[in-house]
């Protein structure tokens, strides 16, 4: 007892300390600061986050229902051959349940296991890179090298990137916090790290991976603390990177052309197909949608209905309001895995905070990109919805990043019990 007495006295002398300095003490920049014990988050409550829990529920089924209703059409298509009007919604459900099984395990992992073997999880992220790039391993779709096949379902290694660089990034700024204002110590290693990660892929090709993996290292790296100005060079050297492999690449460069103007003659049958179609079904939709299964595009007018551009059928079907409502839960479960992030930071738990930040852009900006370009404010990208597209290794990994960042409000909560975490 006089243990736990100790403890709690000390939490309370170093959160007394906190709230007077205003964060001013903590090694990285935590956003809010202070952990305040709210009505809507009550500390003394030991568990996981109910509400992020039914959030992220909510999206999963509002997901499902939308990829049987997005594919029910495909059968249709003579390039899927003789397959069930259900077969993508078996598929989806499939995936589900294997994502399940995925996240309560990784929930029963302590964070301090996750940093022990955050560079093994790296390494061994790099390793399935190179793998799929080997002919007769990788499997090739739309002429992209990005799967590999395991039976039962096909997986695709970038997923697994972007939560091990993720995980290695929060890693690598807590081994590096006393030397983070140096440039040659603490940034360009990391640069260096998600250099090798963007050729292997941008090899399948896969820009779009490449564009979250280096938005999920930058992120880390500002708010583990970096010094700001090497931080907006790192950026400015980044943006200038992107434009170059745009400018020097045929294709990439037709794509910002049709983007620019998907209505042109040259554009609505060719490069520009796919957004011109997204906009009409999102035209189409009005305010409040043509009702569930009522959509027209879907009806092999929409190139991946089921994927890329689920938000467009749902657009139509449930109209403005359907895609407020979702913009609305993303942005509140953004906001929620963020203040868990804060909390851990507030409790001197760097790593695991850095990691509940670290999912939250993950999820935050693939989320943004997806709906902006099926909204036409973004050129067209291949980055699913996540949570709610069809993709089995997507759905696993997505969940897999929630469990873990459920594990770090367990432990936060435990520790400001007066547990261990």
């Amino acid at each position: 007892m006089s243990g736990r007495a100790g403890v709690a006295q000390r939490l309370g002398d170093w959160w007394a300390g906190l709230s007077s300095a205003g964060g001013d003490g903590l090694p990285v920049r935590a956003g809010g600061m202070e952990y305040r014990r709210t009505a809507s988050t009550p500390a003394s409550v030991l568990g996981f986050d109910q509400a992020l829990v039914w959030v992220v529920v909510a999206l999963l089924a509002w997901g499902t229902v939308m990829v049987y209703s997005a594919s029910i059409a495909l059968p249709d298509n003579p390039r899927f051959g003789k397959i069930a009007p259900t077969h993508f919604l078996v598929r989806h459900i499939f995936a589900l349940v294997m994502a399940f099984v995925a996240a309560l395990l990784a929930f029963q992992i302590p964070m301090v296991l996750w940093e022990r073997y955050a560079r093994a999880l790296f390494l061994l992220s790099l390793f399935l890179l190179v793998l799929v790039l080997v002919p007769g391993v990788g499997t090739v779709v739309n002429g992209a090298r990005r799967w590999l096949s395991l039976g039962i379902m096909n997986f695709q290694p970038s997923e697994l990137a972007k939560f091990a660089v993720l995980i290695y990034a929060a890693d690598y700024m807590v081994r590096k916090m006393e030397v983070k204002e140096r440039f040659f110590r603490a940034v360009l290693p990391m640069g260096a790290a998600v250099a090798v990660v963007g050729a292997l892929l941008l090899a399948e090709p896969d820009m779009g991976a490449f564009m979250v993996i280096a938005v999920i290292a930058m992120g880390i790296l500002f708010l583990g603390g970096v010094n700001a100005r090497m931080f907006f060079l790192i950026a400015f050297i980044l943006v200038l990177a992107f434009a170059a492999m745009v400018w020097f690449s045929d294709w990439r460069r037709e794509r910002i052309f049709a983007y620019l103007d998907p209505w042109s003659e040259k554009h609505a049958l060719g490069k520009g197909y796919q957004l011109s179609h997204s906009l009409i079904a999102i035209g189409r939709g009005e305010i409040f949608g043509v009702g569930l299964g009522g959509s027209v595009e879907k009806l092999h007018w929409l190139p991946e209905a089921h994927t890329d551009f689920l938000l467009a059928v749902i657009g139509e079907e449930f109209g403005l309001v359907g895609v407020i409502a979702l913009i609305v839960l993303f942005f509140w479960m953004v906001r929620r895995i963020m203040h868990i992030g804060r909390q851990a930071i507030a409790l001197d738990r760097v790593f695991a905070g850095l990691v509940a930040q670290g999912v939250a852009m993950w999820m935050g900006f693939q989320a943004f990109i997806n709906m902006g370009v099926n909204l036409g404010a973004l050129p067209t990208k291949g980055l699913t919805l996540p949570l709610m597209s069809f993709g089995g290794s997507a759905i696993l990994m997505n969940l897999v990043a929630i469990a873990v960042v459920l594990r770090v409000d367990y432990e936060n909560k435990l520790l400001m019990r007066g547990g261990h975490a």
